[in-house]
């Protein structure tokens, strides 16, 4: 086993492992995952997991030195902060709550509306983001720099001791990809383990798959097709959120927003692009209502008359696919 994984994935290095071809993702995968996707320009290593991890809780890389990476995607929130809308710096609010770090490897796009095409160019982001880090990358570049410690932990991960915005992404992303969270009730019972899920979860899975409706946008191992819907969240607001249309000025995708992994939701409350729902049960609620009418609702968004039983059946599935949770310790900062 690598040496770092024990370090990094404290909690996951538990969990059984699947099968994955090819040297690229060079770590064990929880048991219900595939091995994620790895830019042929980005390959993982240890030491740039390591120096991800760093950067990624350096509150330095703010300007006033309070915000982080783990400040809006904490390990211990789920990798979320729990929040309705993140803080940033000044004490500054977001227009969004942010969406968990945990198998965002697996996102086709990144961020609620999707303007980052992967990990790397979305660890950018929030840096030079007034509301959130308040740094420009050119200024983020240049503190790293004067930070002594860095330069051999660049020099480990790039070959040089050469630092810049694009080398800063990549080594957070290559970190984000190592969190990793599966060998929940649920994957062991596809495993064959019929006793891992309730009858109550079994039953919730034939109404997520069936009359709820559900897995019409979230299908597959992450329970997320990655793509962007308008369920109406948000759009009885004054100004609403554009959503994906603020991206791509496509109409249809007007109040369309990226759908989350339903992955360890026990830890990520509270849920919706706005946080408008703090428990499972509400969202249920909302669905089934059919959401709210707009001129954008998703078609596929209708009442769905569920009984008591099968929203309750409905949260007991949704409880199965908790995983194993992924804990990291708090890395020594370089000097």
């Amino acid at each position: 086993m690598i040496r770092l994984l024990a370090a990094v994935l404290l909690a996951a290095c538990a969990a059984p492992a699947l099968a994955f071809d090819g040297p690229d993702y060079p770590y064990p995968v929880p048991l219900g995952l595939k091995a994620p996707d790895v830019p042929a320009d980005n390959p993982i290593t240890d030491a740039k997991v390591d120096l991800g991890k760093r950067l990624y809780f350096d509150k330095r890389l703010s300007r006033d030195g309070t915000v982080s990476c783990a400040t809006c995607h904490a390990p211990e929130k789920g990798w979320t902060d729990q929040a309705p809308v993140s803080t940033g710096i000044k004490g500054q609010k977001g227009g969004v709550s942010a969406p968990t770090v945990l198998n965002s490897a697996y996102m086709e796009f990144q961020f609620w509306d999707g303007r980052a095409p992967s990990l790397e160019e979305q660890a950018k982001g929030p840096i030079e983001n007034p509301l959130e880090m308040g740094f420009t990358h050119a200024e983020a570049v240049a503190l790293l720099k004067t930070i002594k410690g860095y330069a051999p932990l660049f020099k480990e991960s790039f070959g040089d001791e050469g630092i810049d915005i694009d080398r800063v992404a990549k080594a957070i992303a290559t970190f984000e990809r190592t969190v990793l969270t599966g060998n929940s009730p649920y994957d062991r019972w596809q495993a064959g383990d019929k006793k891992a899920m309730s009858e109550s979860a079994i039953r919730g899975h034939h109404v997520f798959h069936g009359k709820g409706n559900c897995a019409i946008c979230h299908d597959g191992f992450n329970f997320s097709n990655s793509d962007f819907h308008n369920i109406g969240v948000g759009m009885a607001a004054e100004k609403p959120n554009p959503g994906r249309f603020g991206q791509t000025k496509d109409p249809n995708h007007t109040g369309a927003f990226k759908t989350p992994t339903l992955r360890n939701l026990r830890y990520t409350a509270p849920y919706m692009h706005d946080g408008s729902e703090t428990t499972l049960e509400a969202v249920i609620d909302y669905y089934d209502r059919g959401g709210f009418a707009n001129p954008h609702l998703d078609g596929r968004m209708k009442p769905l008359r569920l009984t008591a039983q099968e929203k309750k059946d409905l949260v007991a599935f949704m409880d199965a696919l908790n995983g194993d949770p992924v804990a990291v310790k708090f890395p020594k900062m370089p000097e």
